[in-house]
This record gives C-alpha cells, structure tokens and sequence, in this order.
C-alpha cells in the first residue's frame, strides 16, 4: 500500500531593512506623536526599505536563510510562490519569477498570489494541497511587502500602521504525520472590499492624471469597521479550527496571529483566554507588514529560541478582500 504524503513546515526566513522609522520621526511629517501612535496600535517603530530596494529584494534575503536552514540548494526548489500587496511590477512580470531568478531556481513553477495580510495563510493552504498532491516535494513560499511605496504619508490614519519586510519559509513533503501542517483554512468575503483597498493603478481606475491628483495609488483603509470585524472574525476562525481538530489551547506552543494592531491582538487572545506568554507580538518593532508579518513573527521567536523543533504552533491572519484564515503546524526547524 502507499504510503500517505504529508506536508511539513520545514524551515523559516525572515530579512527586514536596516532603517528604522521611529513614531517621532512621522511627527515631523503629519500630524501625530508617539503617544497617539502607541495608545491606539502599540507600534513603535518600523522598517522602510531603501528606495533602490524592491518586494523582490526583500523577499530573495528572506528566501535564501530559509533554504540554508532547511539545507536545500535552489535546484531542490520545485515551485515558489509569493503572497505581496506591494510587487515589483504591475502587473508583470511575478515578483516571484524575479526571486526564484534571484535565487537561480530556473524552469520551475512560479507566481504570485493577492491576499493581503492573509497571504501567507493562503500560501500554506497552497502548498499543503500541492505538497499531499505528490506533485511536488520542496516548496517555497515567500511573504514579502515594501508598503512604504503605496503608503500615503499625507494620511496620518495609515502611513503610521505599516512596514516593510520579508519572510519565507521551505514546505516540503514528509510521511512523518507528527510533523506536519494539520489543517489549513482561508475565507473571503469580498462584499466588505472598500475596507481595505489600494484603489488605483488597475483597470477600475488607470494611472492618469487624476488617478493620481486624488491619491489613489495609495492604501485606504476604513479603520473603525475594519477593527471591529477583525476581532471577531478572528476569534471565530480560531474556534472552529481548534474545535474541529479536537484541540484545545493548552494543545497549542504559540498562537501567532497577523501582526496589525496590538489591540486587535490583546483582544483576540483574551478572547480566546491563551495566556499573554503564548501569544506572540512584534508589531511594536515592525508594524503591519502584510503578507511578511506572520513568517516575521515565527523567525523572530525561532531566533530567539521559543520556537522549537517540534513546537505547534496556531496562526491567525485577516486582511484586505476581505480575506481571513487560519493554521495549525508543527515547527520542523533545526
């Protein structure tokens, strides 16, 4: 009999810039301070790329730790795939054709996907179903964001909540069930889209002159209704996750959800009563990174030793779409 093909999370990655951006340094550009940043997201700081930096060049730096950690060479690497709200190019080519060139991964699969902040969720729903296909064996997926370049630094209620990095991660085939990705889940609604959109540039509204008068290359954001129907659904993704994988939070190492607001995250997490040491936070030192957060957050705890091998993890993202998913994963890095 054949045996059955699981996918694994097999290593992670992350590169965010050198710059950081501090909440004082955007007081001198709008009108805000480092209080009012703090008390209404509990962001810091963040990180901006140079502006000679593209998504594709965070994302190659992020892509190359993952696969020195995970011990592959690129031309173990069958497909890549990169979630990212902010590309290269629009529309074409992929920035993911442009890391995996990067990275010298030629003559294989590879594209980009749109999820906004949910991307790397997708991306492991993705791969999973690719990896258990027997299609493939070593998958690389890739968040990765310079949101700095479609961020209005006029607009003080959104040039404040977003950053700019990178995060990767290798998902490879395995017939050890223990280590692989449980359960995957993604959702959209796309009646709540105006919630969270960058208007211009595609065929709704072309790049012209008044496309550009009235600012719309840029993000906007209804920020009250998008909070409010993140807490809750989030914390209902969660529920049904768990409950229909028998699991309970004390089953669970680390939740990780997205890293947008720190309010968003305290009210999730007391929502679903995990204790404050097991739910990660890093969007006091890089703000909304999108699509890059979740794999962000994951390197930031592996490098500092919480994450282990063997360490289950539960993640959690909502984004714009409206988008929304989760997933349950053991870790299997070194």
């Amino acid at each position: 009999m054949e045996k059955k093909i699981y996918a694994a999370l097999n290593s992670i990655g992350a590169y965010v810039p050198s710059k950081i951006i501090t909440n004082d340094d955007l007081s001198k550009i709008v009108d805000t301070s480092d209080e009012w940043i703090q008390k209404r997201t509990g962001i810091k700081e963040r990180r901006f790329a140079e502006a000679a930096e593209a998504t594709s060049d965070l994302a190659t730096k992020a892509a190359r730790i993952a696969l020195q950690r995970a011990k592959l060479n690129p031309e173990q690497i069958d497909m890549v795939i990169l979630a990212t709200i902010s590309p290269d190019f629009f529309c074409m080519p992929s920035t993911a054709c442009v890391v995996a060139n990067n990275l010298g991964i030629i003559n294989k699969p590879a594209f980009d996907i749109s999820a906004a902040c949910s991307g790397f969720i997708y991306l492991l729903a993705l791969a999973k179903s690719l990896i258990e296909s027997k299609a493939y064996k070593n998958i690389l997926i890739v968040g990765a964001e310079k949101l700095s370049s479609i961020i209005d630094m006029q607009d003080r209620s959104t040039c404040v909540l977003f950053g700019d990095g990178a995060g990767a991660a290798i998902i490879s085939a395995t017939e050890d069930k223990e280590a692989a990705i449980l359960d995957v889940r993604v959702a959209s609604n796309g009646a709540y889209q105006d919630f969270l959109m960058t208007p211009g540039c595609g065929s709704r509204n072309p790049a012209n002159a008044r496309m550009l008068e009235e600012r719309l290359q840029f993000i906007k954001m209804k920020g009250n209704e998008t909070f409010k129907i993140a807490v809750k659904t989030l914390t209902n993704d969660v529920i049904e996750i768990m409950k229909a994988n028998n699991l309970t939070k004390d089953d669970i190492d680390f939740f990780i959800p997205h890293q947008a607001n720190s309010r968003i995250i305290s009210a999730v997490g007391e929502a679903l009563e995990f204790p404050s040491d097991k739910v990660v936070k890093t969007v006091h030192k890089y703000g909304n990174t999108s699509a890059a957060s979740i794999p962000m957050a994951i390197n930031d705890y592996y490098q500092e030793g919480r994450i282990k091998n063997g360490s289950k993890l539960l993640l959690d993202a909502f984004g714009g779409g409206l988008t929304w998913g989760s997933a349950i994963l053991t870790f299997n890095g070194d």
